[in-house]
């Protein structure tokens, strides 16, 4: 590598990866390699788990009311997540670094404004695409927002919070949701699957299908539209190189969901 230059912290499948050069002698071709980042049984292990805790999820009824109850959900999805992320960190740990996995850190201020501004516009975006998704399947019907509103409150009442303390604990939940979800399907399992197979596309592809499973409590045509929206999210962080316009506008979105929410079961 040329004295200066900086090289990505979040290389793609099919990148060449360089091998060290030999005392004494010039830097050999860099091949193409598709290294698998964990051991196949750790990506298995991790999308069981992801599959199970759909199947658990979906099985969510509106009996749960109380704020306590609602806390604990909160609670219990955080500590599914961390499992999670703590399973995947024991998979790659010998073979890649979490911060690889991100694409690096923030070097300046500029760095940070310019991944908000990217995570914003593709909020913006990826609205306008997935409405018109969601009015084709029949989730979202704007002549009845009314209607809307109690389908939203009856599919998502579990988690919807309802006084200032748990919409506090969601804005909370929601930033680690972004880092723990995007790190996960986008970070590790879109690369690993991208790695093994050789097609960035299969990666994302698979990872998306993930993502929408993930999401079993929300019904099968919104698991269609989180999948696309997860497709999205892929997109991005290969074109980016980097997971961090998707971690912001992950946390932004769950944020706003559940701060919105918030405002109108308490209107």
């Amino acid at each position: 590598m040329a004295a200066g230059q900086k090289r990505s912290y979040f290389p793609m499948p099919n990148e060449p990866i360089e091998s060290p050069a030999q005392p004494g002698s010039e830097a050999p071709a860099s091949p193409t390699t598709t290294k698998a980042i964990a051991p196949l049984w750790n990506t298995l292990l991790v999308m069981a788990l992801i599959l199970a805790n759909s199947l658990l999820g979906s099985t969510k009824t509106s009996h749960i009311k109380a704020g306590n109850a609602r806390i604990l959900v909160y609670s219990g999805t955080f500590v599914v997540e961390l499992i999670l992320f703590l399973i995947m960190w024991l998979g790659i740990r010998k073979r890649i670094r979490v911060r690889e996995l991100i694409g690096g850190g923030w070097n300046k201020v500029e760095d940070f404004l310019l991944d908000l501004g990217i995570g914003i516009v593709f909020l913006i975006v990826a609205a306008f695409l997935l409405a018109g998704l969601r009015i084709a399947l029949g989730t979202l019907d704007l002549t009845h927002l009314d209607k809307q509103l109690e389908e939203t409150k009856r599919t998502l009442g579990p988690l919807i919070p309802h006084s200032k303390l748990e919409a506090g604990l969601f804005v909370l939940l929601s930033m680690c949701a972004g880092f723990f979800e995007e790190v996960i399907f986008r970070g590790y399992l879109q690369r690993q699957i991208g790695n093994v197979s050789g097609r960035i596309w299969v990666g994302i592809t698979a990872s998306a299908v993930l993502f929408g499973a993930a999401h079993g409590y929300q019904g099968w045509r919104m698991m269609i539209v989180i999948a696309v929206f997860g497709a999205f999210f892929g997109i991005l962080a290969h074109f980016r190189r980097s997971l961090r316009p998707g971690i912001i506008a992950h946390a932004i979105q769950d944020a706003y969901s559940g701060v919105a929410l918030f405002f109108l079961v308490n209107r």
